[in-house]
C-alpha cells in the first residue's frame, strides 16, 4: 500500500482494509467531491475584496469576512447564502459603516451571481456511482443551504443515482449517528466518501464507521485540520475508490 493510501485503524481492523463484506451504505460528500464549489467562493471573495479596496488591503477583507462567517455560522448555517450576507456585514465593518449603497448591491449580485453558477462535475464522478448503482445503497450527505444544495443537486444530473438525500446543518458525530439511525445502518455498514477531514472522514471514524479521504486542491479555511499523524485511507481521484469497495 502507498504511503498515501494508509489507513485511520479502527482498533478491530487489524488488517487495516474496509471490510466490503460489511459495507451497505456509501454517503458521499457534494461539494468539492461530486462537483466544484470551493473555488468559486474564492473567486467571489476576490471580486469583494477588490470591491473594497478603497478601504482596506485584500488580506484585511479577507480576514474580516472570515471572522463574519465563523460569527454567522450558527445563525446562517453553512453555504452561499450565509455567505452572501457576511460579506454584507463584513464591507459595513471594513468601510465603518461608509458603504455606499451601491457597493452592497454588487456585493449581493456576486452572491446571486455564485448561486447560478453551472454545475462542473469532477473526473470520475459518474464512472463511480455507475459502478456502484446497484451494489451498494448510495446516499449524499453534504453541508450548505437546503435550496440551494437540492438546485445543485438536480443540476447535475446525479439524482438517479442516489436511494436518500441528507443536507445537514452540520457534520459532526451526533450528526452522523442521527442519519445512520434515519437509515437504519450500523456505523460498520456505512463508508463515507468527501473531500473534508474534519467533516467527512474523522467524525465517521470516530463513530465506528468507514471513510475514504479525497483532497480536493482548494479547501475552505474553516474545514481544515492538522494531517500530521493521522493514519486515513486517502486516494488521489475519486475512481480510485473503486479499488476499496
Amino acid at each position: 500500500m502507498k504511503k498515501s493510501e494508509c489507513l485511520y485503524l479502527q482498533p478491530e481492523k487489524r488488517n487495516g482494509m474496509i471490510e466490503r463484506e460489511n459495507i451497505k451504505v456509501i454517503g458521499f460528500d457534494a461539494d468539492d467531491t461530486l462537483w466544484i464549489n470551493e473555488p468559486y467562493f474564492q473567486e467571489t471573495e476576490d471580486n469583494f475584496c477588490l470591491l473594497l479596496k478603497e478601504y482596506a488591503a485584500t488580506d484585511e477583507v479577507s480576514r474580516v469576512l472570515f471572522e463574519m462567517e465563523m460569527k454567522n455560522l450558527e445563525l446562517y448555517g453553512y453555504g452561499a447564502k450565509g455567505f452572501m450576507l457576511s460579506m454584507v456585514e463584513a464591507a459595513v465593518k471594513v468601510s465603518k459603516g461608509n458603504v455606499p449603497a451601491s457597493i452592497i448591491e454588487k456585493t449581493i449580485m456576486l452572491g446571486k451571481e455564485m448561486l447560478e453558477r453551472p454545475i462542473e462535475l469532477l473526473d470520475g464522478v459518474n464512472e463511480v456511482l455507475t459502478a456502484l448503482k446497484g451494489k451498494y445503497k448510495l446516499i449524499v450527505a453534504t453541508k450548505g443551504d437546503l435550496l440551494d444544495q437540492e438546485r445543485k443537486l438536480r443540476k447535475s444530473g446525479l439524482l438517479q443515482y442516489f436511494h436518500h438525500i441528507e443536507v445537514m446543518s452540520d457534520k459532526k458525530e451526533a450528526d452522523y449517528s442521527k442519519l445512520l439511525a434515519h437509515l437504519d445502518c450500523a456505523p460498520n455498514q456505512f463508508l463515507m466518501i468527501g473531500n473534508s477531514l474534519k467533516s467527512d472522514v474523522l467524525p465517521v471514524l470516530e463513530l465506528g464507521g468507514n471513510a475514504i479521504h479525497v483532497p480536493y486542491h482548494t479547501t475552505w479555511a474553516h474545514e481544515k485540520v492538522e494531517e500530521e499523524n493521522l493514519n486515513i485511507l486517502k486516494i488521489d481521484k475519486l475512481v480510485d475508490v473503486l479499488k476499496f469497495v
